[in-house]
């Protein structure tokens, strides 16, 4: 085989990724704390360079996606298909727990709380751990999980890769979101195959880090509910068993597995919720995150482009950002993928606005409770967070709640379900991107569901240092991939002027043969 036609073919993605993660692999069993030095230098270097850049991206994309939402053009279609095959509720099901994922079971019990105890720089001005930062320890929680992040990861991206996948014939794969540029010029390019490269690593390591830290997590819970010692072998016998949930789902396809696993952990989400709000502080939920979210939209600007300290920035914002553009090429393919027949304003009001809503009400009810009891009885919460880290706080938080025997092993099963949800979504969308079959196969599914597993479980043996330096990775995988993520500011109006023009060609032609002979 010449080299031209190696990098022509669909398997040199798979050889570069496949490729680059044994490297990552090797050198982290290798000697874990040089890596790990090596990679967290990077990662602060990534984030100090990159972040301000981020924090406009994310802004610029939302009020673009918003823009065009809301304009005319927002009445089109996406897709071939005038109506859509899956359901609303099925659509949002598989949306919302796809790009929610374990994190937000995770993050919003133990995000607000953190910051109630430790104003962020954006609210300094007000005490911790008094009545005043309710609101704004929610409202920073709900700007890390809210506009901006729901939009990078499903709106502008999502509205290209349709178009140059429905109606210029172009495989649905990151590399088409440089189509209103390059044209088809990329499809058997070797830069194409490595635009798709780095697009794929990027969501592993996004994946592979929750899928890790959840077998931490549960191991955790596991020892505190149980005293089983929270071992090793405790640990990869969750992570086995998680991989072989999604797994399954992957094997069995989007039309089977990932929806009944999205119908379902949305209505477990619904029924948690519930429970929260009755055994719960019911008023105080409801009021917070009236106060909250008025605390989010008028502190938007600040949140958004404010210049924070910069430590703090790379450990929480930066962070996210980062981790969400990594998210993005690879989950507006999942989005595509799903939502023929759907219109440009339906997907971007959904995904831009519906979900963050949902989610910042979400984090009122988990992180909103936390808080409550931590102001009725300081150290509550505080105590299990100082002694454990973040992971303690949903337990903290769901042991001070009637039926708390009921409930905590709900929340970890709901929390398992999410990230098998993800870990599915990703292992279908990296094997699309992967194969040369518009579908693939079940047993290409299976194999990068199956890798996602392996190497969160190697990372895990390497020690605690494994998975922290994917954590940081992942920061740095987003460096080249917001790039390609940048790209979409100038795509996505040639996209949409594209298909405004081929709408009225199309609308003219049906006039014509409509009107009778004379």
């Amino acid at each position: 085989m010449t080299f031209k036609s190696l990098i022509s073919s669909d398997k040199l993605v798979s050889t570069l990724t496949i490729g680059f993660f044994s490297a990552f692999l090797l050198a982290a069993t290798m000697d874990i704390s040089r890596f790990s030095e090596i990679i967290n230098t990077l990662f602060a270097k990534s984030a100090h360079f990159f972040g301000p850049f981020w924090q406009w991206l994310m802004v610029g994309n939302f009020l673009l996606a918003l823009f065009i939402a809301i304009s005319p053009a927002g009445r089109m279609t996406l897709g071939n298909k005038t109506q859509p095959d899956i359901s609303t509720f099925r659509w949002l099901s598989m949306i919302m727990c796809t790009l929610l994922a374990g994190g937000g079971v995770f993050w919003s019990a133990a995000e607000p709380v953190y910051h109630f105890i430790s104003a962020p720089p954006a609210f300094s001005e007000l005490s911790s751990t008094t009545e005043g930062a309710v609101s704004s320890a929610l409202g920073q929680s709900f700007f890390h999980w809210g506009f901006l992040a729901w939009a990078v990861l499903g709106t502008l991206s999502t509205i290209i890769l349709m178009h140059a996948h429905h109606k210029k014939g172009l495989k649905l794969r990151p590399r088409a979101l440089l189509y209103p540029l390059f044209g088809k010029k990329l499809e058997n390019h070797w830069f194409g195959a490595v635009v798709d490269t780095f697009s794929i690593v990027g969501v592993a390591a996004g994946t592979i880090g929750p899928i890790g830290f959840l077998a931490s997590q549960l191991g955790y819970s596991v020892e505190s509910l149980f005293g089983v010692a929270n071992t090793l072998t405790l640990q990869i016998g969750i992570l086995f068993a998680v991989v072989a949930v999604y797994s399954i789902s992957a094997f069995t396809g989007m039309d089977k597995g990932l929806q009944w696993l999205s119908k379902m952990n949305v209505i477990g989400a619904v029924a948690l919720l519930v429970a929260v709000l009755i055994l719960g502080p019911t008023t105080f939920i409801f009021e917070q995150f009236g106060s909250a979210f008025g605390s989010y939209i008028v502190n938007f600007p600040a949140l958004s482009l404010g210049d924070h300290s910069a430590g703090w920035m790379t450990g929480w914002t930066w962070f996210f950002w980062g981790w969400f553009i990594g998210f993005a090429p690879m989950m507006a393919i999942f989005i595509a993928k799903i939502s023929d027949g759907r219109s440009i304003r339906n997907l971007v009001f959904a995904v831009a606005i519906c979900a963050p809503i949902a989610t910042n009400f979400w984090f009122s009810a988990l992180g909103g409770t936390g808080i409550f009891f931590e102001l009725s009885q300081p150290g509550s919460i505080s105590g299990p967070l100082a002694e454990a880290g973040l992971p303690a706080v949903l337990i903290a938080m769901l042991q001070q709640l009637p039926l708390q025997a009921i409930l905590v092993p709900a929340f970890l099963v709901l929390t398992t379900t999410f990230v098998a949800t993800t870990g599915d979504s990703m292992a279908y969308s990296i094997a699309v991107v992967t194969s040369k079959d518009a579908t693939p196969s079940k047993y290409h599914r299976l194999f990068w569901a199956m890798t996602l597993g392996v190497v969160a479980a190697v990372l895990l043996l390497a020690g605690e240092g494994g998975l922290g330096a994917l954590q940081s990775f992942i920061v740095i995988t987003a460096v080249p991939v917001s790039l390609l993520v940048a790209s979409t500011l100038i795509c996505a109006p040639i996209t949409i002027r594209q298909m405004m023009i081929q709408s009225k060609q199309e609308n003219s032609s049906n006039l014509a043969s409509a009107t009778p002979c004379s």
